[in-house]
């Protein structure tokens, strides 16, 4: 039967989906940030000045104080499985096994788990991920491994994965043809996952070091990196599938933030198109804007007191009666719908 080729209009492309990548596509996977610190110092890695080498844990944009904070997060967006990441999660081995068994412990063994690794983990330390719950694996080997990575200790990690039953494969940026990554992935029954290869404040001096320019003026992607990752796809009989940039920030990201959106927003919050959340805002006398309010017949479950700084409530009421508030600072806001969201938008009345 004829391989079909998915395609959309992100610029990714797949033939077959691994059950991470189903979720992801679905904005259902937490990402499970176990620690900044990493053995490796790759040019183009893109983590933040703020996590990079620094061995904290995050759920998503949430810093992780608690076990309880990881749940919370994932029941928040109403997450059908997890992603780990750093840094590198296995140099916190012991960590990322807490995370593994808690998660699966709370929503079950259909709660997808995938990690991502730059180390080539012995059988040993497969066997305990396993155990602990991992569903799949995904492998970084260092650039000048990819030219030689038939035989090699990465090569032989995604066998032994596969024989322990892991769903298992390669994660790498689109920046070179990989013909012997290729033809392993093929003989072992892997997967290639290629990421379009992105600028960040922090990697690019590196990128620049190393000849890479943007695309163009309104996207942090380099230049070509797509049109190879195109080339690759289209002339392999292996398991490849490219991810773009614009597929994260223009699907990925916004239907995590409309799962997140769907189980948090309250009765006067509206939710827009991009996941986000709109709401109005007075700030003032409190007191005397709920006096003001009760008078103008405003329903309770239409507003709320957060602490003694605001109210909050529903925009389009706030629209209305903007001039039987004067006096007050009001305003329109839109933010990401997670604890301490990030402002998108503030529009004063």
């Amino acid at each position: 039967m004829e391989k079909q080729l998915a395609t959309d209009d992100t610029g990714s492309m797949h033939y077959s989906l691994c059950d991470g990548c189903r979720f992801c596509h679905e904005g259902a996977k937490m990402v499970l940030f176990i620690t900044g610190v990493c053995g490796r110092d790759c040019f183009y890695c893109p983590i933040s000045s703020e996590r990079k080498n620094v061995d904290s844990t995050y759920a998503n944009e949430r810093k992780v104080e608690s076990d309880e904070d990881v749940l919370e997060e994932a029941r928040g967006m109403d997450a059908l499985g997890t992603g780990l990441t750093g840094g590198e999660p296995l140099l916190r081995l012991e960590r990322t096994l807490h995370y593994i068994r808690l998660l699966k412990a709370e929503f079950g063994q259909e709660h997808h788990i995938h990690l991502y690794t730059c180390t080539a983990p012995s059988r040993e330390v497969l066997a305990q991920l396993k155990d602990a719950g991992l569903d799949e694996l995904r492998m970084h080997p260092p650039v000048d491994l990819w030219d030689h990575f038939h035989g090699s200790k990465y090569h032989d990690s995604l066998k032994q994965a596969i024989e322990l039953g892991l769903s298992a494969g390669i994660e790498i940026p689109a920046i070179a043809k990989v013909p012997e990554i290729e033809r392993a992935i093929a003989e072992a029954g892997a997967f290639l996952n290629l990421n379009e290869l992105e600028f960040s404040d922090t990697n690019s001096a590196g990128m620049k070091r190393h000849g890479y320019r943007l695309r163009d003026e309104v996207s942090n992607a380099v230049q070509g990196s797509e049109t190879l990752a195109h080339e690759i796809v289209l002339n392999s009989s292996a398991n490849i599938r490219y991810c773009s940039s614009r597929f994260k920030d223009a699907i990925q990201l916004r239907q995590r933030l409309k799962r997140t959106a769907s189980r948090m927003a309250r009765s006067f919050d509206e939710i827009t198109d991009d996941g986000t959340i709109v709401y109005g805002e007075i700030r003032g006398d409190l007191a005397k804007a709920q006096t003001a309010m009760q008078k103008l017949g405003i329903p309770q479950d239409m507003y709320a007191c957060i602490g003694k700084e605001r109210i909050e409530i529903a925009w389009w009421i706030l629209d209305d009666i903007t001039e039987e508030l004067a006096g007050f600072e009001k305003s329109i806001v839109e933010r990401y719908p997670l604890k301490d969201g990030l402002v998108v938008e503030r529009i004063p009345l």
